[in-house]
Formats: C-alpha cells, sequence, structure tokens
C-alpha cells in the first residue's frame, strides 16, 4: 500500500485520510502512509458542541495535523457556531452544508461564479 502511495504522490495525486477517527483509521496509520491531508469525521463535527470529548478530540486532531505538517480538513459543517469554533482551533479546511449542498459538475463553474459575486457584495 505504502508503494503504491508513494507512487501516486509522484504522479502528483495527494493522499487524504478520510474520516480519521472512525473505522480503519488510527494513529498506527499516519506514521506509517504518506498522507497529504487529514480529514476528521463528520461525527465528531456533529457533536462536538454537545460533548466535550467530542471538541477535545477535534481539537487533538487539529493538533495532529499540524504536528504531522498536513491541512486539517472538517466535513460535515452545518452552523456559523461550529465554523467558529473551528476557525478558533486553527483548522486549515472547512466544509460541509454551511456553504453550499454538493453541487454536480456541470453546475460548479455557475456555482463559483455565484457564490464570488456574493461574497464581493459583502464586503
Amino acid at each position: 500500500l505504502i508503494e503504491v502511495l508513494e507512487s501516486m504522490r509522484s504522479k502528483g495525486f495527494h493522499i487524504e485520510m478520510d474520516d480519521f477517527g472512525t473505522g480503519y483509521s488510527s494513529l498506527s496509520m499516519l506514521t506509517a502512509l504518506p498522507i497529504d491531508i487529514l480529514k476528521i469525521d463528520m461525527s465528531f463535527i456533529r457533536n462536538m458542541e454537545k460533548d466535550e470529548k467530542n471538541k477535545k478530540m477535534v481539537e487533538l486532531i487539529i493538533d495532529i495535523a499540524k504536528f504531522l505538517k498536513v491541512p486539517a480538513v472538517a466535513e460535515g459543517v452545518e452552523t456559523e457556531s461550529q465554523l467558529l469554533t473551528l476557525r478558533k482551533m486553527g483548522c486549515d479546511v472547512i466544509q460541509g452544508y454551511f456553504f453550499s449542498k454538493p453541487v454536480p459538475p456541470e453546475e460548479f463553474a455557475k456555482f463559483i461564479v455565484r457564490e464570488k459575486a456574493l461574497w464581493a457584495k459583502k464586503k
């Protein structure tokens, strides 16, 4: 697996560890696999305002990403409160329904133009 990932990286691919903290992801995997991005599982994001343990796990995962010198990505952000909390924690990339529902490829360019115009008006 490591050889395959290294080969893909050499061809310009970026390797993401998705849903980190659940399923098959583990700390030992982080030390063995060449990753470029660490994505925090959305279950932690959804529960971080309800449960201090989940909030602490998000903080720790962001710290791990910083230690590994890779960006931390928060998945499943749905509220402004979650967004602000993640920004305070130093999360690098934040994605979720708070910004937009998934957009089909054929509509993506129009979506970006619309969003850019909206952000320009807000400034």
